[in-house]
């Protein structure tokens, strides 16, 4: 919680808006750190279930509830609860801060920037979207993590999920395919809940990109419910 809202008052400071105007969402600015915990409410994620897989508890857990999905549905609900929480607390500071700051750097109702508030709508779903974002990540990774087990393996998988695939975008040459690219990737089609400004210009309308994401974390917890079931502890 910490970690997101600082990495988001040093984007608020770091960022200017002259007198000629800009073109910077400030609700994305404010909301930076959000690349930062999204990692981290991952790697928490996959280590609910796969923690259990490499110090051999899972046969406890088992053997004192032979129903499997109803394991993975008990964990869902702890990790989800626990990013929801912390999301919110994060946000509102987050929130907080670029109120504070982003004024002071040219960000003003004269430059066509008034306060960010939660009063404001596009704020508000930006706000209420990252929390969301942050629960879905949690969901994704719980997924991957009940379908290999292995923790450094689903981390892997989850990190390259978030990070690689943008990182991928931006050095393929063809438009289409960078377009196509910023709609299925997990971490770019979900963010777009967070822009408040050139709406028009995403590969995605904001609500439509956070549905890519639930769709990730909806097919995750699927396999790896499937794959507990099937396979032996």
């Amino acid at each position: 919680m910490a970690a997101t809202a600082a990495l988001g008052a040093v984007a608020d400071a770091a960022t200017k808006c002259p007198s000629g105007g800009c073109q910077l969402d400030p609700a994305r600015t404010c909301l930076t750190g959000i690349y930062l915990s999204q990692a981290v409410v991952a790697i928490l994620a996959v280590l609910a279930i796969s923690s259990e897989y490499g110090s051999g508890m899972i046969r406890v857990t088992f053997t004192a509830m032979p129903r499997r999905t109803t394991v993975l549905a008990a964990n869902a609900v702890t990790v989800t609860g626990l990013a929801l929480a912390a999301g919110t607390v994060a946000v509102l500071g987050s929130v907080l801060a670029g109120r504070l700051i982003l004024p002071g750097h040219g960000f003003t109702a004269a430059h066509g920037y008034p306060p960010l508030s939660l009063g404001d709508g596009p704020v508000l779903r930006a706000a209420a979207g990252s929390v969301l974002y942050l629960a879905l990540i949690a969901l994704l990774s719980l997924g991957v993590a009940a379908a290999v087990r292995d923790s450094a393996v689903a981390i892997g998988i989850i990190l390259g999920l978030l990070y690689l695939i943008p990182i991928i975008a931006t050095v393929v040459g063809a438009p289409g395919w960078h377009r196509h690219l910023g709609q299925i990737a997990p971490m770019t089609a979900g963010l777009a809940i967070q822009a408040t400004t050139g709406l028009r210009s995403l590969p995605l309308s904001p609500w439509t990109g956070l549905g890519v994401l639930a769709a990730w974390a909806a097919a995750a917890l699927l396999a790896g419910g499937l794959l507990l079931r099937l396979r032996d502890a």
